[in-house]
């Protein structure tokens, strides 16, 4: 089995939704597209440094994301935070789940329809992203 794992410190970003010119042409938010960049730039230093190539082997992903806690916050209500009791709201998990799924492909795994099993996990804590991918060899 082979497994790589990276994380990206800083607020999570999740997935923006396209954007439409007047002329009706769509582009990618470039918040998404920065933050696409960094997380491929980091899995594929990760994979370099274990000696792997993309697979074309179905994958597993774990996912977890986490967020700072606002600062505006009570006391009570950053304590409840940090021992999960609340968990954050925006970005949709299924926004994290796709922008790390984008830009991972063609890095980890040739094709992010390889992957069959997603686990993504959101809560409060030091903000960074941290991604999991394993696989049959």
């Amino acid at each position: 089995m082979a497994r790589v794992d990276f994380w990206v410190k800083g607020q999570p970003v999740g997935k923006g939704r396209p954007r439409f010119t007047k002329s009706g042409h769509t582009y990618t938010p470039q918040k998404t597209k920065d933050y696409e960049h960094k997380l491929a730039a980091i899995a594929s230093d990760a994979m370099q440094d274990l000696g792997l190539e993309p697979t074309a082997s179905k994958c597993r992903m774990h996912i977890l994301a986490q967020f700072e806690i606002p600062k505006s916050w009570s006391k009570k209500r950053r304590e409840a935070a940090t021992r999960g009791e609340v968990s954050p709201g925006r970005p949709d998990i299924d926004n994290v789940v796709k922008i790390a799924l984008d830009a991972i492909n063609g890095v980890v795994f040739e094709d992010d329809a390889q992957v069959h099993k997603v686990i993504a996990t959101k809560r409060y804590g030091d903000p960074m992203i941290l991604v999991s991918v394993e696989w049959d060899e």
